[in-house]
């Protein structure tokens, strides 16, 4: 099994989650609002809303040397929940809605939404498979120029690939980021400057180890008895870093990117994620602004 699978955490219960978590769905929740409140009103786009892991209501203890070895913890798992029932129940509605996760937790959310009264008449599309296959398939899609796409990434772990996202450039799409800064990011990025987990970093930066490397560690010469030593150290401040860094690369593929996104903290006030936006559209990018300025 891949590093990147060890690292997925299914969707909590409905019962499970903190605060940050409904901090981030009410502001989730506002954007889609003002999104589907301005497409409608052109009716030119057909409208797609693209949730890249929308779970199951069910949880899962990944037992593996390197979930193990991170010590995360039960609030940090629970800032993982996605919205896929919430946006199925707005009155507003969008012309497709996809869903992508595993076998066992599609048709799960399948059975819990179709369920649901504001489903009727919503083209709900459940897909079985890798989400970064999936988002190739829709920046496809999308070049044929007449899908409006909003897309919800809402990991916990690693598992979308740069290049999986950079296929959406130059498409009318809006994106919705949740990353796993503190939480997951930060624990690979370990002081000694080891890097064990070097292909997970590559694939999430869109980068390679020696500028990831030069990005979060400094060398410095220390002395001892014996005369002066190389010693690496990493920066200060890498949570902040690593949100920074990922919004410089969100801005090769989109030119509107929240420069301060929703910062989700724990209970000791520790940045655990960051949930950032990007789109094609200055407007847009004004709105997720504006809503994350108000949380």
């Amino acid at each position: 099994m891949s590093d990147q699978n060890i690292l997925h955490v299914q969707e909590p219960s409905e019962h499970w989650g903190g605060p940050w978590t409904e901090k981030k769905l009410n502001a989730f929740s506002k954007y889609v609002d003002a999104y589907l409140t301005i497409l409608q009103a052109d009716p030119y786009w057909q409208t797609i809303y693209f949730d890249g892991f929308a779970g199951s209501g069910s949880r899962k203890y990944p037992k593996t040397s390197l979930y193990n070895q991170l010590q995360i913890t039960l609030e940090e798992e629970e800032g993982y929940k996605g919205a896929a029932e919430r946006v199925v129940r707005l009155e507003k509605s969008f012309d497709y809605y996809y869903f992508v996760d595993n076998q066992d937790s599609i048709e799960k959310l399948r059975a819990k939404l179709t369920s649901l009264p504001e489903a009727e008449g919503k083209k709900l599309l459940f897909m079985d498979g890798d989400c970064n296959l999936e988002l190739k398939k829709l920046a496809t899609t999308m070049r044929t120029n007449k899908y409006a796409a909003l897309v919800l990434l809402d990991p916990f772990g690693m598992q979308i690939n740069w290049n999986a996202i950079a296929g959406l450039k130059d498409t009318r799409s809006d994106i919705w980021i949740l990353l796993p800064t503190g939480v997951i990011v930060n624990r690979l990025l370990d002081k000694a400057g080891e890097l064990k987990s070097i292909e997970l970093l590559e694939s999430l930066f869109g980068l390679s180890e020696e500028i990831i490397r030069n990005e979060f560690y400094k060398k410095e010469q220390q002395l001892t008895l014996f005369g002066e030593n190389e010693i690496i150290k990493k920066i200060s401040n890498p949570i902040h870093h690593i949100a920074s860094l990922y919004i410089r690369q969100l801005k090769t593929i989109w030119p509107h990117v929240t420069d301060e996104p929703l910062i989700l903290h724990n209970s000791r006030n520790t940045p655990i994620y960051h949930f950032i936006f990007a789109s094609n559209k200055p407007v847009a990018g004004k709105i997720a602004k504006d809503i994350i300025k108000r949380m």
